[in-house]
């Protein structure tokens, strides 16, 4: 068999029309527009193409952006003083610093300053314990992304038997207990599980969040299963000299005879980082005006 292949590019344009929808319907039933602000300390390449990308798709969902571009050797106090300026901003529902900072800045302590409610990366010790707890919180994007394109394949996860290789804050963790709640029994395996292939193609559900290239190879998939690949890794191109490309945690190739459904990469669950970004904000403006949130882009 050959799997059917799931578009993250596609799935993330139709959050996106689905967010922009909602900001419009705020916006000319309540008078009020969703405002995200992103905060980059350095100058890290992949980070600034990274904020310009949110920033724009930010812009054409009708939300507005604050962007602030701060020195490499921005201080920590400056930096906390930022954040508690727009933890006070009632203009701005969504509060982003992306990661990683330079060195001598406390991650987790910038983190920790953001005002939980306008958590869209999910990062919060607040958010992080609401979560496993079942309680309402605001969910990392990553994770979000890959339970939406699991429940839009699938309709109910319930029953489904999950594997998630990797046990990342980021990703592997959050998204075990978003199938929990979505009533999968869930495994989390990770670099001393013991016979992970045989642990993998047991599985209805693998996400592959590792962060080792192409390590989960087809005879590690269940004939069958739905393979979330959140892995983004750049090796050298095999058959071109000097080149390189981006492959996933999983062999595409072989996991595509097996699979019933699987995410490329790219095009995969990378595109649907920055639509679960926009629609965590989309959220968080909803909850901190006491309206309905909206449907189908929440956990």
């Amino acid at each position: 068999m050959s799997a059917k292949i799931i578009d993250g590019k596609v799935f993330a344009a139709t959050v996106r029309e689905k967010v922009g929808t909602h900001v419009a319907r705020l916006k000319d039933e309540h008078g009020i527009t969703p405002g995200l602000a992103v905060v980059l300390v350095g100058e890290d390449p992949a980070s600034q193409v990274y904020v310009r990308s949110k920033g724009k798709m930010t812009v054409e969902v009708g939300m507005n952006s604050y962007e602030h571009k701060l020195d490499v050797d921005t201080s920590e106090a400056d930096l906390l003083a930022l954040i508690d300026q727009l933890n006070n901003d009632p203009t701005v529902h969504g509060i982003l610093c992306q990661l990683p900072l330079p060195k001598h800045l406390n991650e987790d302590l910038v983190i920790n300053s953001i005002d939980p409610a306008k958590d869209v990366d999910g990062f919060h010790i607040s958010n992080v314990g609401m979560l496993s707890t079942g309680q309402k919180s605001m969910v990392p994007c990553t994770p979000l992304g890959c339970l939406m394109m699991l429940r839009d394949h699938h309709g109910s996860l319930s029953g489904m038997n999950a594997v998630v290789v990797g046990r990342s804050n980021i990703v592997g963790k959050p998204m075990a207990n978003l199938l929990l709640r979505d009533s999968c029994t869930v495994t989390i395996a990770h670099s001393r599980t013991k016979d992970i292939e045989a642990l993998c193609r047991s599985a209805d559900i693998v996400v592959a969040a590792v962060g080792r290239p192409e390590m989960i190879t087809g005879d590690w998939i269940g004939e069958g299963a739905t393979v979330i690949d959140v892995g983004i890794n750049r090796i050298d191109h095999p058959e071109k000299e000097g080149k390189t490309k981006l492959v996933g945690d999983v062999h595409f190739e072989s996991a595509v005879e097996k699979a019933g459904a699987i995410t490329p990469v790219p095009g995969g669950v990378g595109p649907m980082t920055i639509a679960c970004l926009l629609a965590n904000t989309v959220t968080a403006c909803c909850r901190a005006n006491g309206l309905a949130e909206p449907e189908g882009l929440t956990a």
